[in-house]
C-alpha cells in the first residue's frame, strides 16, 4: 500500500478527497464538499493546464483540452463530484495504463529476470579441479567454466564435454532441447540439462549473445510508443467535435448542464491509454517470436512498410562461404596462393575471410603472421606475409596493383576473391553460399502482406547477386555497392522502407532504413545496435513474422482508440438529451476506458500465426575433397 501511494500520489489524494467529498455530502454537510471538491478540482485543472502548455510547446495538441474544459464546466455548474470522477479517471489512467503495460510486458521482463550474475570457474582442466564462484563480468575468454544441472550458461563457449542437451528457447523460440557435442559453440542464456557440463568461455559477459540480447530488451522497454503521434491524428477533430455537441446542447436547451454533462463523456483517455497498452502488447507478442522491437515506432513503421531491401551474405544466404576451389594464375602454386591468402586474411573482419583460412588450417598449411596488414572496408586486404606484399579482396582493388587481373565465370551461389603478390596477379579463390532454404518463401510472404517493392543491396560482384537473387525471387538487384551506396539507395525508395542485414557494413543502411532489422544470432553488434528491431534466431523468415506482428499490432491500436470514440460520441449523443446526468456520465466513461484497454490487450496474440523454424541446412554443392583436388589440378 505504502509502495502505490509513493508511486502514485495524484491518485491516492484524489480517492481520498473523494471519500471526504462523498461523507460530507452524504452527512449533509453540502458546502463544506461543495468547496473541498471544488478547490481540489482546480487545483488538478492548473496541474493539467500546466502539462497541456508543455505539450504545445512540444508540438502535441488537443489530448488534454477536454479534460480542462470538462472539469471547469462541471464545476461551474455546480456537479463538483463529476468534476472529482473526471480527476480521478485522468489520474488513474496512469495505474492502470501501468497495470496493462505490466500484463503485456511480462515475456519481455522474463529475459531480464533469468540473466546469469555468476559463472564457475575451474582453476585446471584436470578431471577434480577447483571451482571458484566469481562475477560473471569477470569471465574473460578462455576461461574453463563449469555449468551445472538446470543453470543458465552466462557467457558464449565452446562445449568441452563430449555431448549435452541445451534448452535454448529464451534465444531462438524453438521449445525443444537441442543436443551438441563437444566442439559446439554454446550461446549465453541457454538452460543446461541434467548433468554439469565444462565449456571454454570465448567472449566476454558483454560481448556474448545473452547478455546481448538483455541490453536490447532494456532499449526496448525504455522506448516509448508513438502514442501521442497516432493520437494526434485524432485528438484535434475529437475535440472539436465534442466542443460542438456540447455547445449545441446547450444552446438547444439552455440548460448549461447540458453542456457539462457531455464534456466528461468526452475525456481522451481511450486516446492516452489504449495505445501505448497495444504497442507494449505488439513488443511482448515480437519478444515470444523471437525478435527484439526497440519501441513502438518500429512496430507503427513495420505496419505501414511498403518496400524491403535485402542484405546477401548472411540474410538470405547462410554467410558461411566454403572455399570450392582455387584458380592459380601465373605460376604461383596453389598451396602458396591459398597459404598466402589465409595469411592475409587473418586480418579481415569480411565473412568471406572465416571460408579461406579455414580451408587453409583443414589442409594442415601454416599460417604466417603480418606486421603492416591492413583491412580496406568492402575493399579488402593489404598485408606483408614472410616479405611478400599480398593484396586479396574484388577484382577492382586487385587491379589497382595488376591490371591484367583476371575475372572467372562463377555458378550460381559462388563468388570470387582475386589476389595479387608482390604486384602481379597471383589467381582467384571461389567460395560458395547456399541461399537459406526459405529465402523464396520469405520474399513470397512479404509481397503477401503488401510490401511490392522487394530489392537485393550487396557489395558481393553482380554476377553472383543475381543468381542468389533470381532463386530468392528477386528480380531488382544493386551489386557492387558501398555501404554508403546502400544507403544512397534506401533513401530513394518508397517508404517506408524496411531493410534486413547482419554485417558490421550494414549498420550505416540499418539505420538510415525507416525499419532496420538486424539478424542478431551471428551477426555484428554494431548492426544490433543500429536496428530498430533484432533477429535473435539465424532464420530469416522472422522477417515475415516482425510484420506481422507490426500490422496486428497497428491495426489493434487503432481499433481500440475508434472504440474509444465511437462509444463515447454515443453517449455524448444520449447525454446531450439531457438522458445521461454528469456524475453517471463520469462513472459511465470509466467503463468506455476499459473497453478499449481490454481491447488493445489482443496485441499480444501478435497476429496470425508464427513461422516454423527452418532447422535443415543445405550442405556446400562440392566437398572438400573435390575443392582440393580442383587447385591441384
Amino acid at each position: 500500500m505504502a509502495g502505490f501511494i509513493k508511486r502514485y500520489p495524484l491518485v491516492t489524494s484524489t480517492l481520498a478527497a473523494l471519500v471526504l467529498v462523498l461523507a460530507l455530502y452524504f452527512t449533509g454537510y453540502t458546502t463544506p464538499a461543495q468547496w473541498i471538491g471544488t478547490a481540489y478540482v482546480a487545483f488538478i485543472i492548473v496541474l493539467t493546464a500546466i502539462d497541456m502548455v508543455k505539450d504545445i510547446m512540444r508540438g502535441h495538441y488537443g489530448l488534454d483540452i477536454l479534460a480542462v474544459v470538462a472539469m471547469g464546466a462541471a464545476i461551474a455548474v455546480g456537479e463538483y463530484i463529476a468534476a472529482m470522477i473526471v480527476v480521478l479517471m485522468l489520474t488513474g489512467g496512469e495505474a492502470l495504463e501501468d497495470f496493462a503495460e505490466a500484463r503485456a510486458a511480462r515475456d519481455l521482463d522474463a529475459l531480464l529476470k533469468r540473466a546469469p550474475v555468476t559463472a564457475h570457474r575451474l582453476e585446471s582442466d584436470a578431471p577434480d579441479a577447483a571451482v571458484v564462484d566469481i562475477d560473471v563480468d569477470e569471465v574473460q575468454p578462455g576461461d574453463l567454466l563449469l555449468v551445472k544441472p538446470a543453470q543458465v550458461v552466462p557467457v558464449d563457449g565452446e562445449l568441452l564435454t563430449d555431448e549435452a542437451t541445451f534448452d535454448e528457447s529464451s534465444l531462438t523460440g524453438e521449445s525443444l532441447p537441442v543436443h551438441r557435442t563437444a566442439g559446439d559453440a554454446i550461446m549465453s542464456g541457454s538452460l543446461n540439462g541434467e548433468r554439469a557440463v565444462r565449456l571454454r568461455a570465448t567472449a566476454t559477459a558483454a560481448n556474448s549473445q545473452y547478455q546481448q540480447i538483455i541490453a536490447l530488451v532494456q532499449q526496448a522497454e525504455e522506448a516509448k510508443a508513438p502514442t501521442v503521434r497516432i493520437a494526434d491524428r485524432y485528438a484535434v477533430p475529437f475535440t472539436v467535435v465534442s466542443l460542438i455537441v456540447a455547445g449545441l446542447a446547450w444552446y438547444l436547451s439552455g440548460d448549461p448542464v447540458r453542456f457539462a454533462a457531455v464534456l466528461v463523456l468526452a475525456t481522451p483517455c481511450p486516446l492516452l491509454i489504449a495505445a501505448p497498452v497495444a504497442f507494449m502488447g505488439g513488443m511482448s507478442a515480437a519478444a515470444r517470436s523471437g525478435i527484439i522491437v526497440k519501441g513502438g515506432a518500429t512496430l507503427e513503421a513495420l505496419a505501414r512498410a511498403k518496400a524491403v531491401a535485402f542484405d546477401k551474405t548472411g540474410t538470405l544466404s547462410h554467410g558461411e562461404p566454403e572455399l570450392v576451389k582455387v584458380i592459380p594464375a601465373n605460376g604461383t602454386p596453389a598451396d602458396d596462393l591459398l597459404r598466402l591468402a589465409a595469411s592475409a586474411e587473418q586480418y579481415s573482419s569480411h565473412v568471406l575471410a572465416r571460408g579461406i583460412i579455414d580451408a587453409a588450417l583443414e589442409d594442415g598449411l601454416t599460417l604466417s603472421a603480418s606486421h603492416d596488414a591492413e583491412e580496406i572496408a568492402t575493399n579488402g586486404v593489404r598485408a606483408t606475409v614472410d616479405g611478400r606484399r599480398v593484396v586479396i579482396g574484388k577484382l577492382a582493388f586487385v587491379r589497382a596493383e595488376d591490371p591484367s587481373a583476371d575475372s572467372v565465370p562463377l555458378e550460381a551461389g559462388q563468388t570470387s576473391v582475386a589476389m595479387a603478390i608482390d604486384g602481379r596477379f597471383a589467381g582467384t579463390l571461389l567460395l560458395a553460399d547456399k541461399l537459406r532454404d526459405n529465402a523464396a518463401h520469405t520474399v513470397d510472404e512479404l509481397r503477401a502482406l503488401g510490401l511490392t517493392d522487394v530489392v537485393m543491396l550487396t557489395g558481393d560482384n553482380r554476377d553472383t547477386a543475381r543468381a542468389l537473387a533470381g532463386q530468392a525471387g528477386i528480380e531488382d538487384v544493386h551489386a557492387e555497392l558501398l555501404p554508403a551506396d546502400k544507403v544512397d539507395l534506401v533513401s530513394r525508395m518508397q517508404g517506408p522502407v524496411i531493410m534486413v542485414g547482419d554485417g558490421v557494413n550494414d549498420a550505416p543502411v540499418l539505420a538510415a532504413a525507416d525499419v532496420g532489422i538486424a539478424m542478431g544470432a551471428r551477426g555484428s553488434t554494431a548492426a544490433s545496435e543500429s536496428a530498430d528491431a533484432v533477429i535473435v534466431r539465424d532464420d530469416v523468415e522472422r522477417v515475415v513474422r516482425a510484420v506481422e506482428v507490426g500490422q496486428h499490432t497497428y491495426k489493434v491500436a487503432l481499433t481500440a482508440i475508434w472504440i474509444g470514440i465511437v462509444l463515447s460520441l454515443g453517449l455524448m449523443v444520449v447525454a446531450a438529451f439531457g438522458h445521461i446526468p454528469p456524475v453517471v456520465g463520469a462513472l459511465t466513461q470509466e467503463f468506455v476506458d476499459l473497453a478499449a484497454i481490454l481491447y488493445a490487450l489482443r496485441a499480444l496474440t501478435g497476429g496470425k500465426r508464427d513461422v516454423q523454424p527452418q532447422l535443415t541446412r543445405p550442405t556446400a554443392d562440392l566437398s572438400r575433397n573435390t575443392r582440393v583436388a580442383e587447385s591441384v589440378s
